[in-house]
């Protein structure tokens, strides 16, 4: 927990406390359904907490945003963005229910309001979004396709409408076709040595192929 007070020391007490309770909650859980890697449990915090906050080093989001997190299997981006945005909607997407049956309990435990879980695919969901947020998921061409008509129109915050994904290693060739497609090094923001080779990959809604 104190990796994250580290990067974002004006979180609230409510805040604090719905993190904190992230440990147990998903180690708990993690012994019936796997859905976080069990070497990776014990790094809960560096690992999937705050990979999925560097998406708000990037943007901030503005209250009333709306935001799909494609393919959450344990609840990574969204979980955490969601406590930090209280004020922000986020849909938890997944094709895959027993993952999904943690993504429910976690936030019903820690009591987040914010958040609306869809056993579904993102192309089959029927809203739309200011922001599709994901981890790990798929190529960046499979998440163009899946979501491409999924945005809102109009922009409210400081970076364009469109997909945020968080990815690794060597990914220049996947996103050189992408017009306007942006790389930020989560190095930026974070010193620590798993962030090394971590990504923010931004596509704005009106990319081109």
């Amino acid at each position: 927990m104190e990796i994250i007070l580290k990067y974002f020391p004006a979180l609230t007490q409510i805040q604090i406390q719905q993190i904190s309770a992230l440990k147990n909650l998903y180690t708990e859980w993690n012994e019936k359904i796997n859905v976080i890697s069990r070497k990776d449990i014990d790094n809960l915090y560096e690992r999937h907490v705050l990979h999925s906050l560097s998406i708000a080093k990037f943007v901030q989001f503005q209250n009333g945003t709306k935001i799909m997190d494609l393919g959450t299997g344990g609840g990574f981006p969204g979980i955490p963005l969601a406590i930090l945005f209280p004020e922000s909607r986020f849909h938890l997407v997944d094709s895959i229910g027993k993952k999904l049956a943690v993504v429910d309990a976690v936030k019903e435990e820690i009591g987040l309001k914010n958040v609306f879980i869809f056993h579904d695919r993102s192309e089959e969901m029927k809203f739309t979004y200011d922001f599709v947020v994901s981890r790990a998921v798929a190529p960046l061409a499979d998440l163009l396709k899946w979501t491409h008509k999924k945005y809102l129109p109009k922009n409210r915050n400081s970076v364009p409408n469109g997909l945020i994904c968080l990815k690794g290693g060597d990914i220049d060739a996947e996103i050189a076709p992408v017009k306007n497609c942006r790389k930020i090094p989560i190095s930026n923001y974070f010193e620590e040595e798993f962030f090394k080779d971590k990504f923010i990959v931004h596509s704005p809604a009106a990319a081109a192929w």
